[in-house]
């Protein structure tokens, strides 16, 4: 394997920790700058064949960090580029519901949520995030 991979993977975290810590600072334009920055670097980059999927894509937490500022169309778009490149993750559709019910688009809403549940209908414990999915699906 190469080190080059590695040293890119590592700065990838390196720049989310940098982000989370400007956003704990209050500095939020600095911390969503930094988020896009590494989420930009991690598109760049293809998994190993031998390493795991990524516990928390940057694209998905650059989701979160814009939700949590009350920008839901760019949480919105950040989830569904997430999707596209690290498909079929739980925290993937519930960002994306969120922000899409937060942004008012509620067919996206209830798609994402539809995705999660369906995505756990075999599951054997009802964790909070289905609930609020099938809470708003009126299940």
């Amino acid at each position: 394997m190469k080190q080059g991979y590695w040293a890119g993977e590592v700065d990838v975290q390196r720049q989310i920790v940098r982000a989370w810590n400007a956003r704990a600072e209050g500095k939020t334009d600095e911390a969503i700058r930094l988020m896009r920055a590494a989420a930009d670097a991690e598109d760049l980059t293809e998994k190993h064949i031998v390493s795991p999927g990524r516990l928390a894509p940057a694209r998905e937490l650059l989701g979160e960090m814009l939700l949590e500022a009350n920008r839901a169309s760019e949480a919105l778009a950040a989830f569904e580029a997430s999707q596209g490149r690290e498909p079929n993750r739980l925290r993937g559709y519930l960002g994306a519901a969120r922000a899409a019910k937060a942004a008012s688009e509620t067919t996206k809403a209830r798609a994402n949520y539809e995705r999660l549940v369906g995505l756990t209908a075999r599951a054997d414990t009802e964790r909070p995030e289905i609930k609020e999915a099938k809470a708003f699906l009126g299940r």
